[in-house]
């Protein structure tokens, strides 16, 4: 392999494998520009996480075999007047616009109009300011047709009362999102590309230095959501968030790889007068470490097709074929950029032959002096602060309501506000129980399994719903106390799950109980990601332990390599929800972060370990440990230092998304790289080294 790599990079390095080299990326940039669809033809607000088996997706398909009229995406409408009580006069004359209006996909409506007044007061809140009014889309409907018949509801009710209309529920909160990514994919792009340039400007005060990288990095991008668009074509869905990560995971890794390519190169340009020669030479020792690294995050991105949910098996077709591009550009077209400007790239800092390679005083020289001084000191005090961050994780609290993670001012937010305020906690989204027998019910028996569904923990209300199939068929509808999405409510539900052939029994029934909803949902969301995390893990940590084994040839630097990524990935965990709360006042996440910020700290973090160990290697056989140690961390102290600020500003930018998941994730994973760049790789990974690892080879020699 790395004589391979080898070949690639020194044919690169030449006078016409750069022209080559760049005319191929130009033509295949332009052909995909022209030829391929955008990816965004192919995305969609949201994915259906939950795989086919889960208990709840069963239940819900039996609801709608059972009972066709909840097929479709349910919306709610939420009415609410500008003053004083609502009127249901005008709420009527509403109604009888929309029925008039025909509205595209409205499937369901409950025509209040032939209501009696008595009937109509049931949608209405306790302080008579508030209704409440279901309503299905058609589900073959695209989320840009629901929002456009949404809009024109919003405007029947706008231009026909003096009511405000919020819309929320599925259809709602899809509509939203799309509305959301289709404004924060520009300003996530702007700001990257925008943060990126002051960055490498201030960090090397040199322009070319500075467009180099995002030069590359267009180009990359360019060929990526053109490649995930004809993906798109033959099949793959994409979501935005997946979509919104990868653009974030392709800036940081382009900029990242070009960082360690250049770094090398200037080291040569002091040894070599021709920039062809100082190329080769910097890609034969930097072309297989960068490979490597870019290596190690494809293997992380494709480990994820193990996951059940769907939200985590998006990310590896996804993520894997940007990681492979950018592979591939990091040991043609980066160098080949570089070559290009030669010296001219690093004005007004031109490296000229005979330089001095590295300051003896500059920051990481003084450190790696002290770390080989003082190895225990420095082990001992990273570990000190490594421990006490990450104990934070026990304090850890998880959200399961999607709608929190939203702006407060989005609609759909704004609608579930008003029915949390307004209505019982429990009614926010009841669960549905369906009772399926070989035997017909008798009234009696099904107000006994109705009692018996009552009396379980938490269960504020239920009543009957339906029957079918001659009364074998019976449809419950369930609320509790506590707010469907709470911890309470979801814990109270996987008991009676658990325990549902008691409830039959108890009920002196012969059938089978089966739950679906919001509620339920929560239910298999928490186990099923419970599972993917365990699973990813584990497999992550014992893939990439073997590819550095692979690289390094050796069983002891992998474990500390994998050791210290791991530790400090618990400590990125701890410390960013810590410092969240504190500045942000979030004291809840997502329980998709953890495994987001796994996937990505460890794959990532891994690189600069990677890069650390390679110098050693190759100084360790001129020097002694503690030498080769010394002049690993002060020769690749500076480029890894910026590279991780940029990293982690790259991924602090997902903070401007209005998305809190994403905001939590961007912060924590930011947390973790500085912790990464600073810490692990400029001390504590050192410093195990030096305590470690023995000079056995050497003594011989003497």
């Amino acid at each position: 392999m790395s004589s391979f790599l080898q070949a690639i990079t020194d044919r690169v390095a030449t006078k016409k494998g750069m022209w080559i080299t760049l005319a191929s990326w130009l033509v295949i940039t332009m052909l995909l520009a022209i030829f391929a669809p955008s990816v965004k033809d192919y995305e969609v607000s949201s994915l259906d996480s939950l795989p086919e088996d889960a208990k709840s997706v069963v239940a819900q398909a039996k609801v709608d075999q059972y009972f066709e009229n909840n097929d479709g995406i349910p919306a709610i409408l939420v009415f609410q007047s500008k003053e004083g009580d609502l009127d249901t006069s005008e709420l009527i004359s509403v109604f009888d616009e929309i029925d008039k209006s025909e509205i595209n996909g409205v499937k369901q409506l409950i025509s209040i109009t032939q209501l009696p007044p008595q009937a109509i007061e049931g949608f209405l809140s306790e302080d008579k300011t508030t209704a409440v009014i279901p309503l299905n889309f058609d589900s073959e409907l695209e989320t840009k047709e629901i929002k456009t018949s949404k809009e024109q509801i919003n405007d029947l009710v706008k231009n026909h009362s003096n009511l405000n209309l919020y819309v929320t529920g599925p259809a709602g909160i899809a509509t939203d999102t799309l509305d959301l990514f289709s404004r924060a994919d520009l300003v996530l792009i702007l700001s990257t590309v925008g943060l990126i340039l002051i960055l490498l400007i201030v960090i090397y005060r040199s322009p070319l230095l500075a467009l180099i990288p995002l030069l590359a990095a267009v180009f990359v991008y360019e060929v990526v959501m053109q490649t995930l668009g004809l993906m798109g074509k033959a099949g793959l869905v994409m979501s935005n968030q997946t979509i919104s990560i990868m653009s974030i995971l392709l800036f940081a890794a382009v900029i990242d790889y070009s960082l360690f390519v250049f770094s090398r190169f200037r080291e040569e340009l002091k040894l070599h007068e021709n920039k062809y020669e100082a190329m080769r030479a910097a890609m034969k020792e930097t072309g297989m470490p960068v490979f490597f690294s870019g290596g190690t995050v494809l293997a992380a991105m494709l480990v994820l097709f193990f996951a059940e949910f769907a939200d985590y098996r998006n990310f590896a077709p996804t993520f894997a074929t940007t990681m492979a591009i950018i592979m591939l550009a990091s040991i043609t077209l980066v160098p080949a950029l570089f070559t290009l400007f030669g010296r001219k790239s690093f004005w007004p800092r031109v490296p000229r032959v005979g330089e001095e390679m590295v300051k003896k005083n500059s920051m990481w020289s003084k450190v790696g002096r002290w770390v080989v001084k003082k190895p225990g000191l420095a082990v001992l005090l990273v570990t000190a602060f490594i421990l006490l961050s990450a104990s934070n994780m026990f304090n850890l609290k998880y959200d399961f309501n999607t709608l929190n993670s939203f702006p407060e001012d989005m609609p759909s937010r704004q609608g579930y506000a008003i029915l949390e305020e307004k209505f019982e906690k429990g009614d926010l989204a009841p669960t549905t129980v369906l009772f399926e027998g070989k035997e017909s019910l008798s009234l009696e028996q099904q107000e006994a399994l109705r009692e018996e569904l009552s009396n379980q923990p938490l269960v504020s209300n239920v009543r009957m719903n339906g029957t079918a199939e001659d009364e074998k068929v019976i449809n419950f509808n369930l609320t509790f106390t506590e707010s469907p999405y709470s911890v309470e409510a979801i814990d109270a539900m996987e008991s009676m799950i658990e325990k549902a052939e008691t409830i039959v029994d108890d009920s002196g029934v012969s059938g089978g109980l089966y739950f679906a909803g919001e509620t339920a949902s929560s239910v298999d969301d928490r186990s099923i990601n419970n599972r993917d995390v365990i699973l990813i893990v584990i497999l992550e940590t014992v893939l990439i332990f073997a590819m550095l084994i692979v690289l390094t040839k050796s069983i002891k630097m992998p474990i500390y390599m994998m050791g210290t990524i791991l530790i400090s990935f618990l400590a990125a965990l701890g410390l960013g929800m810590f410092l969240s709360n504190l500045f942000f006042d979030i004291d809840t996440i997502s329980n998709r972060v953890p495994l987001y910020s796994f996937v990505f700290l460890v794959a990532l973090g891994i690189d600069y370990n990677i890069m650390l160990i390679s110098r050693f290697q190759e100084e360790r056989k001129k020097h002694s440990v503690k030498k080769a140690v010394e002049i690993a961390v002060a020769h690749t102290g500076g480029v890894i230092s910026s590279a991780g600020i940029i990293l982690a500003a790259t991924f602090a930018v997902l903070m401007t998304q209005p998305i809190q998941l994403l905001f939590v994730f961007g912060f924590i994973v930011a947390v973790g790289i500085l912790i990464d760049t600073f810490i692990i790789r400029g001390v504590l990974l050192p410093g195990l080294i030096v305590l470690f690892e023995k000079d056995k080879a050497v003594s011989k020699n003497k």
